[in-house]
């Protein structure tokens, strides 16, 4: 059942003044964690809106949440592509953990192989790079992926087992095993 507001929409200008208002704040936030760029995320967000705008009102008002995630994301992903730019995870997601280490040269060690990790995740896909940031430095659930990215809860599992099958596949010889 849709909302009343949405129920009385009847134009495209209604629909875009209405999805403004419930979610381009959220959409930006998530667009510019895929882009790391807060004007490019802005730019993804408005031709989500213009996409919006184009739609036939009736096949896309009952999910329309969904649909301006799905739009939102694929949009972002396509300008990683097309630019060819790799997101730089934070350092500061290692640097936070108390190093258990009884000297520093093994501590030196861990990071140097963190960081090694690290530029293997980034040559990555970006749908496969987003989707190991989510669950392995954000935490979250198959199924809280899945409500963020548009994804099923299956292919978030599909596209993360193949992610670590391919770092598991680059990890060169030296970093096995330790």
């Amino acid at each position: 059942m849709l909302p009343a507001e949405l129920e009385k929409i009847k134009t495209p200008k209604e629909l875009v003044e209405y999805a403004l208002s419930e979610y381009e704040s959220p959409l930006i936030g998530y667009a510019c964690g895929i882009l790391r760029d807060f004007d490019r995320a802005r730019d993804v967000v408005q031709d989500t809106f213009i996409r919006l705008y184009q739609q036939d009102i009736e096949k896309v008002k009952g999910g329309l949440k969904n649909w301006l995630y799905t739009v939102c994301r694929n949009r972002a992903l396509d300008i990683l592509r097309k630019e060819k730019r790799m997101i730089v995870l934070e350092e500061s997601a290692f640097s936070q953990q108390i190093s258990e280490d009884a000297n520093p040269s093994e501590s030196i060690e861990k990071k140097e192989k963190a960081a090694q990790l690290m530029g293997l995740v980034s040559r990555l896909k970006p749908n496969q790079r987003e989707v190991i940031e989510l669950k392995f430095q954000k935490g979250m659930s198959y199924q809280q992926i899945s409500e963020k990215t548009g994804l099923t809860s299956s292919n978030v599992g599909f596209i993360l087992h193949h992610a670590m099958k391919q770092l598991r596949d680059m990890i060169p010889r030296t970093m096995e095993g330790q």
